[in-house]
């Protein structure tokens, strides 16, 4: 027999029994459209992690302050604020595979413009670099401020879109003046929309400024006191009060004081160390090469010889990718394996189907073999109607696992990406399911004996 005339044969037989032909799908349906959703779905959250990675700076290197420790006790990380601008300068200078660097002072408090108040997730003290390490160098309206603004400690800011939002309800925020913690800041600019980050939370619910005015004028970050020793010094070499028998004519708005008061009542001393600092590197290749870069500067300029424990850590974004990626794809291939086993169970029920339909037309088939029909034209006719109800049910899966996913991303807002590779994959793995669990029905009926078959009842 021909193979179209045997497909035709295999067509006549599954419309005699519609119903148990679409009972005998659907385990096939429910198997491939869960296979269809679950790719679907795994792979929105893993171009979602990816975005999320990139938003933050795909090329993004954290460098963290170290563990401080005494008599045993270790007190953590971030307990040695050693850390400072000028790290950032040595970096930028000494490491090639190095494109940009920020340092970061962050805070938290309450952002207030006229009756408004809002509270932003994020408060950064940094330099107009960070929007560079950051890959947000494009302005929704206004500017970034300068470096000369970090100079001088400008009460200058820049906002995101949700707290422009939240404060100004559609207004300009550009020129007006907000107050944090009774500091007014002049708004200069205004950022793009960078939406939720890898964790969900908002990107956009941040204010930046010149680090050094959040940390001397908003945080009020400063020591209270300088050491005993420096003080005793000082007043021993330059205190003489006979010196300074009459007082001068010069006339102040506040009084000067004296050289005993400044002795015993000294200035607060400003240490300019800062929370973290990130860097940017030229590529992704180039962030192991950035890291030993990093780490061989700092060494040297925190005077860590070797053997001894570095005062920092580094952090950067490649691990932290690869380590989401890797859990998504876990979970994705952990969901996919259970949809697997509905394709099995169908394939089981489309084997029994099949056996029963064999033992059914047993008649039949003794009828065709006594006309001359062969054992392999018997064993392709059942495979074929086998392969035919395993592609239909695949192909109803595949439009039923679509629409499911699309639902899921409607209703539940999650990330569903189309992967035509499961598509590919569902109708491969329905014809395979197809082949193998009907092929001992097929057998059994190409090994019947076509006297037997004609007696049966």
């Amino acid at each position: 027999m021909k193979i179209s005339r045997t497909f035709r044969t295999a067509l006549r037989a599954l419309r005699r029994n519609p119903m148990r032909a679409t009972l005998t799908t659907l385990g096939i349906v429910i198997g491939v459209a869960a296979v269809i959703a679950m790719m679907e779905i795994g792979s929105g959250s893993s171009a979602m992690v990816q975005n999320s990675i990139a938003g933050m700076g795909a090329n993004s290197i954290l460098v963290l302050p170290g563990a401080a420790a005494s008599g045993g006790i270790n007190f953590g990380a971030g307990s040695v604020m050693t850390l400072t601008p000028g790290d950032c300068d040595a970096i930028i200078r000494d490491c090639p595979a190095v494109r940009s660097v920020a340092p970061v002072v962050r805070t938290r408090g309450q952002v207030v413009y006229g009756s408004r108040n809002w509270i932003p997730s994020s408060m950064y003290g940094t330099t107009p670099a960070f929007l560079d390490v950051r890959d947000w160098t494009t302005m929704a309206e206004g500017e970034v401020f300068t470096d000369q603004d970090v100079r001088n400690s400008n009460k200058v800011c820049v906002i995101g879109q949700t707290l422009s939002r939240e404060l100004f309800e559609g207004q300009s925020p550009v020129g007006k003046e907000v107050r944090v913690m009774n500091v007014s800041l002049k708004v200069v600019g205004v950022l793009s929309p960078k939406g939720a980050n890898m964790m969900g939370m908002d990107q956009d619910d941040i204010i930046l400024a010149p680090w050094t005015t959040i940390k001397y004028r908003i945080s009020g970050q400063s020591t209270a006191n300088t050491s005993q020793s420096s003080s005793t010094s000082s007043s021993s070499s330059s205190i003489n009060t006979l010196s300074q028998l009459y007082p001068t004519s010069q006339l102040n708005l506040y009084p000067v004081p004296s050289a005993t008061q400044a002795a015993d009542t000294p200035q607060p001393v400003r240490f300019a160390n800062v929370d973290q600092i990130m860097v940017a590197a030229r590529a992704t290749a180039d962030i192991p090469v950035a890291i030993k870069q990093m780490t061989a500067v700092l060494r040297e300029r925190h005077r860590i010889h070797n053997g001894e424990t570095e005062d920092f850590n580094i952090r950067d974004m490649t691990e932290m990718l690869k380590t989401l990626t890797a859990t998504t794809g876990l979970m994705t291939n952990l969901l996919l394996c259970v949809a697997l086993i509905s394709l099995v169970v169908g394939g089981v029920g489309i084997m029994n189907i099949m056996l029963v339909s064999v033992t059914e037309r047993t008649r039949e088939i003794g009828l065709r073999m006594a006309v001359g029909a062969r054992a392999r034209d018997i064993l392709r006719q059942f495979i074929i109607e086998a392969i035919i109800l395993c592609l239909m049910g695949g192909a109803f899966g595949i439009l039923l696992g679509h629409g499911g996913s699309y639902l899921v991303k409607f209703f539940l807002h999650w990330p569903v990406k189309t992967s035509p590779a499961a598509i590919i994959s569902a109708v491969l793995v329905s014809a395979g399911v197809g082949m193998i669990f009907g092929y001992y029905p097929a057998w059994k009926a190409s090994r019947l004996d076509p006297i037997e078959a004609l007696r049966y009842e």
